[in-house]
């Protein structure tokens, strides 16, 4: 079976990554790639940091559990196309909301990141991250409701998906895993172009 990021990432159709740039304003389809598969890798990844206690996996079942059961990829094309405002405010659809959980104050630093990595600008790249944040937790849901995960089974869901992506020698996954491990000391500007962004983007187009 593919794995969880291979599985997001396999949902990144042409239509969509077509409609995700349209939302965003008219943004570069090559940019929208690279940023949305930064986007999955590094909520995926913090995911599974937060998962990794027994309060942290607790709480993210509940919420997979209350909010999350899968259903939002079945209508992908319609809840990025704003289809789907009347729920927007639910937690299935609050982006905003979501994010907030995951990232708490690593935020802007996530989004700096990614931004440097795509070319995308900042505004953009933390418009992206609030579409993408209930398609990852409905996958990471439906995987839960599939497979009959309990905490623990979700814990190690996300925690070999972490390890699998660190031990794959790509180096944008690895400084995505250096940035989350890092303390938090604000912008990473300079470390992200200290690594060469055209390259570590070439890593994260679609294949």
């Amino acid at each position: 079976m593919a794995n969880l990021l291979d599985q997001l990432q396999g949902h990144l159709s042409d239509d969509l990554i077509n409609q995700l740039s349209q939302q965003l304003g008219g943004a570069g389809r090559e940019q929208t790639v690279t940023a949305a598969n930064g986007v999955i890798s590094t909520l995926v990844s913090q995911l599974a940091r937060n998962a990794s206690s027994p309060e942290g996996a607790s709480n993210l079942a509940n919420a997979l559990y209350r909010d999350h059961d899968g259903s939002v990829l079945d209508n992908l094309m319609d809840v990025i196309g704003g289809g789907a405002t009347r729920q927007a405010q639910t937690g299935t659809l609050n982006g905003a909301g979501i994010i907030k959980h995951i990232l708490g104050d690593r935020q802007g630093g996530v989004i700096d990141m990614i931004s440097q990595m795509s070319g995308l600008d900042q505004g953009k790249t933390g418009n992206l991250l609030t579409m993408l944040a209930p398609v990852v937790m409905g996958m990471i849901g439906k995987q839960k409701r599939e497979q009959g995960l309990d905490v623990g089974g979700l814990s190690d869901l996300l925690n070999g998906e972490a390890t699998q992506q660190r031990q794959s020698n790509n180096p944008a996954m690895s400084m995505i895993t250096q940035f989350l491990d890092a303390d938090k000391d604000g912008s990473i500007t300079d470390d992200v172009a200290n690594m060469g962004m055209r390259f570590l983007g070439n890593l994260f187009k679609k294949r």
